[in-house]
C-alpha cells in the first residue's frame, strides 16, 4: 500500500470522499443546467436529437435507404413521410421531462469525469501494478459505455420505434404515442445497451476475483447464441433478418470479447502446458 494511504486517517478519507462527491455533483449540475438551457427551440436538443427517430429523415433511416437497392426490404426506410406523433396528456409532463432529460444527458456526458473522480479517490490505496490495470479498466469501461449508448440510439431504439410505431391492430385505431411512453422507452433502451456493453469489463472483474473463467464461455457458447438471438428478437421485434442481425452481431461480439478478457480455466492451462511439453519445437 502506498505511503500516502498509510498517512491518511479515517477523517482524511472522509474529507476526500466529501470533496469527490461535491465535485461530481457540481459537474452534473453545471452540465444539466447547460442541457436545460439548450433543450428547447427549433435548433434545440429535444426536437432535433431526442425526437430525431420519430421522423423519416433520421440519419439511420437515410442510411438504410441508401442501401435499399441491394436489400429490397429496406426500401420502407425511404418513406420520408414517416412520422410518429408525440402527444402530452398531463399538465406538468413537459416541464418534468425537460428537467429529467437534462439530468440524464448530463449523467451520460459526465460519465468519464465521474469515473476519473472515482479513480482519484481509490488510487492512493492501490499498488503501482494495480494502478496501471485500474486506469485501463476505467478507460475501457467508459469507451464501451458510450459505444453501447450509440448503438442504442442509432440502431436499437429507431428499429424498435419504427416497428411498434407503425404496427396496426385495427385501422380504427389512431396511433399516437404519449410523451411519457416515448421517453421511458428512449432512456431504457439506450441505457440498457450502455450497460450491456459493460459485459466484457464485468467479466474481467469476475475473472480477477476467481469467479469466472474462459471454460464457462466455451461450454455455454451454443446456449448463449440462442439466448442472444431471443434477446435480439425482443429488442427488435420487426422480425426481418437484417434488423435482427444488427443487434445480434454486437451482442455476440461482446460475448466473445468477454471470453477473451477472462483467464483460461485451470484445465485449459494444464492442457496448454501438456501441449507445450509434447511439442516443444512448435
Amino acid at each position: 500500500m502506498s505511503q500516502q494511504q498509510d498517512e491518511m486517517s479515517f477523517w482524511d478519507h472522509l474529507e476526500e470522499l466529501r470533496w469527490t462527491l461535491f465535485r461530481s455533483i457540481l459537474a452534473l449540475v453545471i452540465l444539466a443546467i447547460g442541457f436545460f438551457a439548450f433543450m428547447r427551440g427549433d435548433d434545440g436538443i429535444f426536437p432535433n436529437i431526442i425526437l430525431g427517430p420519430t421522423r423519416g429523415d433520421f440519419i439511420t433511416y437515410r442510411l438504410f435507404c441508401t442501401v435499399a437497392s441491394s436489400i429490397s426490404f429496406l426500401s420502407e426506410f425511404c418513406d420520408t413521410a414517416f412520422n410518429i406523433e408525440i402527444i402530452n396528456i398531463k399538465l406538468a409532463t413537459q416541464f418534468f421531462t425537460h428537467m429529467t432529460t437534462s439530468f440524464w444527458l448530463a449523467l451520460v456526458l459526465a460519465f468519464p469525469y465521474l469515473m476519473f473522480e472515482v479513480w482519484k479517490f481509490i488510487r492512493p490505496a492501490l499498488y503501482e501494478n494495480e494502478k496501471k490495470n485500474v486506469r485501463w479498466v476505467f478507460l475501457f469501461g467508459t469507451g464501451m459505455f458510450f459505444i453501447g449508448c450509440a448503438v442504442g440510439y442509432f440502431i436499437v431504439f429507431p428499429m424498435t420505434l419504427r416497428f411498434l410505431g407503425t404496427y396496426s391492430l385495427s385501422e380504427a385505431i389512431n396511433e399516437q404515442v404519449s410523451l411519457d411512453s416515448y421517453m421511458d422507452n428512449f432512456l431504457m433502451l439506450i441505457f440498457i445497451m450502455g450497460i450491456i456493453f459493460e459485459m466484457p469489463l464485468l467479466s474481467w472483474l469476475m475473472s480477477k476475483l476467481g469467479l469466472l473463467h474462459r471454460g464457462f464461455f466455451n461450454r455455454y457458447r451454443r446456449h448463449a447464441v440462442v439466448v442472444l438471438l431471443i434477446l435480439a428478437a425482443l429488442i427488435t421485434p420487426s422480425g426481418d433478418p437484417f434488423t435482427l442481425s444488427l443487434v445480434f452481431i454486437p451482442l455476440y461480439a461482446l460475448y466473445e470479447l468477454s471470453a477473451f478478457f477472462v483467464k483460461p480455466a485451470p484445465k485449459e492451462e494444464d492442457d496448454e502446458e501438456d501441449t507445450a511439453v509434447a511439442y516443444p519445437n512448435e
